[in-house]
């Protein structure tokens, strides 16, 4: 079984797809409109920094193989401004250490795994969107300090770290002729990336093949980050 916290749309309901059709039984959790019913996936409402409610969530699983931290929120130009900062370091990064808190029995008796999604911010500043930014780097060092904690247990923690992604949270880039073109410039393999493009990493990083990686960012970019 896997859980998708954030798996109601972009990137997180791609990996909740993906992992369905690998064969998990999916939980995709996320705040707003929840998808239609799809095969083999579960969709349930959450906001990841209700702690009671991740918790509730999570502790009635009968067990739990993965856990994947997706939830994010970017607010362009608006996280200047200190609560709207909070906000999204509160989903962002501090709903990952909830949920992965809350996880850690379950995925102890499973000797299972985390997949944090981090992103190219956690590498690079980003002058409109520092919470996210902050957010993103904090994911990149909760990964390293989780899968030392946790390595007692046998639960591996690793991270995604996304370059430009055609979702929800990339629309407005999208459709500014500028930036859409200075992204596909920067990016050596020319073009925004797929959400679908993440599952083969995130299957590769739940499996058996990657048992003895953790604390590691795979980054799945197109070349950006080796400019």
């Amino acid at each position: 079984m896997v859980l998708v916290c954030g798996g109601t749309s972009g990137i997180g309901l791609a990996l909740a797809r993906g992992f369905a059709r690998a064969g998990y039984h999916a939980i995709a959790a996320g705040l707003g409109e929840l998808p239609p019913s799809e095969p083999d996936i579960e969709f349930k409402s959450l906001d990841v920094r209700d702690e009671q409610a991740v918790r509730a969530l999570i502790g009635a699983l009968p067990w739990l193989d993965v856990l994947v931290n997706a939830a994010g929120i970017i607010r362009r130009h608006e996280e200047l401004e200190p609560t709207v900062f909070e906000t999204v370091l509160d989903i962002n990064l501090n709903g990952a250490m909830r949920a992965s808190a809350a996880a850690r029995p379950l995925l102890a008796q499973s000797q299972g795994c985390i997949i944090n999604i981090a992103s190219m911010l956690s590498y690079f500043g980003g002058g409109a969107v520092p919470a996210y930014s902050a957010s993103k780097g904090g994911i990149a060092q909760l990964t390293k300090s989780l899968a030392i904690a946790y390595a007692s247990d046998s639960i591996r923690v690793n991270a995604l770290a996304p370059g430009w992604i055609e979702t929800p949270l990339t629309r407005e880039l999208r459709e500014d002729s500028a930036r859409n073109q200075a992204v596909i410039d920067r990016t050596p393999m020319g073009r925004w990336g797929r959400a679908e493009e993440l599952v083969g990493p995130a299957l590769f990083l739940a499996s058996a093949n990657a048992s003895f990686v953790t604390g590691a960012l795979l980054n799945v970019d197109g070349g950006y980050a080796a400019m």
